[in-house]
């Protein structure tokens, strides 16, 4: 009895040191797995995203280049994104991370390029056609209609040459209608005819009186 009685305490032993030791194991593997931190970089920019710390004095590094972009102290978690330079070829960003609970949970530096930003490549201006480009001529200058302007014609005179007479036939008979002249006309063919009768009357009268 006494023989299985160390046996059995030797084997409650040897499965309390195993155990104990696979909870150490996991508890000291915990807090190297929380300290795992995330981050990324673009064209243009880097996040980064830090959890599961210590309470506080964690230091977080991050330069582009020659360049410093963060340098800050953290508690339990950081979470920052900072836009990069602008380059013209591919740029190495490097970042790092100081824990407060111990060296072994250090991290970095780890570095990653930045691409280049592709530009977008420019519309091309349309070429105006050549009805567009060029506008029309206009049909005569200022100074070319002014000298251009056809010159006002000479006014036609009041009076016009009178027309031929026909022949055979006095100003009268060439008349057709009323004429203001026609009154004149009429008394004078009456003085006429008056006077004639009168040198009638006296030719009678002289011949009476030499008979």
């Amino acid at each position: 009895m006494t023989a299985l009685r160390l046996r059995w305490q030797r084997s409650v032993a040897i499965a309390a040191t195993g155990a104990a030791a696979f909870v150490g194991t996991a508890i000291a593997a915990a807090p190297a797995q929380a300290h795992t931190p995330q981050w990324s970089v673009t064209c243009d920019s880097v996040s980064i995203d830090l959890t599961n710390y210590a309470e506080n004095g964690n230091k977080v590094t991050v330069k582009a280049g020659d360049k410093t972009l963060i340098s800050d102290t953290f508690g339990k978690s950081y979470h920052k994104k900072v836009d990069l330079p602008e380059h013209s070829k591919p740029l190495d960003v490097t970042a790092q991370v100081v824990a407060s609970d111990g060296d072994k949970f250090n991290w970095g530096p780890e570095t990653k390029q930045s691409p280049v930003c592709e530009k977008p490549t420019p519309t091309p201006t349309p070429t105006p056609s050549e009805s567009e480009s060029t506008p029309p001529s206009p049909s005569a200058s200022p100074s070319q209609s002014a000298s251009e302007k056809p010159e006002p014609s000479a006014p036609e005179t009041s009076t016009s040459a009178p027309a031929d007479k026909p022949q055979g036939g006095g100003d009268d008979l060439a008349e057709t209608g009323s004429s203001s002249n026609t009154p004149v006309i009429a008394g004078i063919a009456a003085a006429v005819v008056v006077a004639g009768g009168g040198l009638v009357a006296f030719a009678r009268k002289r011949r009476s009186s030499q008979s």
